[in-house]
């Protein structure tokens, strides 16, 4: 074909377009479209990860020197579960 320059046909005989660039870019958006499925699946496991290992209630201190006194015999039963209500609130 004429009036394309030095190559012959509109692909300058490469059959990649664009001078070989065609490729370059085809390869470019792949890679920039598997890091934005590798991040949202990543995000969603980390989500979903954290969601599913809750961490039980900090427990109180006072409670387990209350039980503790308790098991010793030091207080009564009716004496501990007062205590403990106060404790629990």
């Amino acid at each position: 074909m004429w009036g394309y320059g030095p190559g012959y046909g509109m692909m300058n005989g490469y059959g990649f377009g664009y001078g070989g660039y065609g490729v370059v870019h085809m390869i470019f958006w792949v890679v920039i479209l598997i890091a934005i499925i590798a991040g949202v699946i990543w995000l969603l496991r980390s989500t979903t990860a954290a969601g599913l290992h809750h961490m039980p209630p900090k427990r109180s201190a006072g409670l387990d020197v209350l039980e503790e006194r308790y098991a010793r015999g030091e207080i009564n039963r009716d004496e501990y579960l007062q205590k403990k209500k106060d404790i629990l609130g």
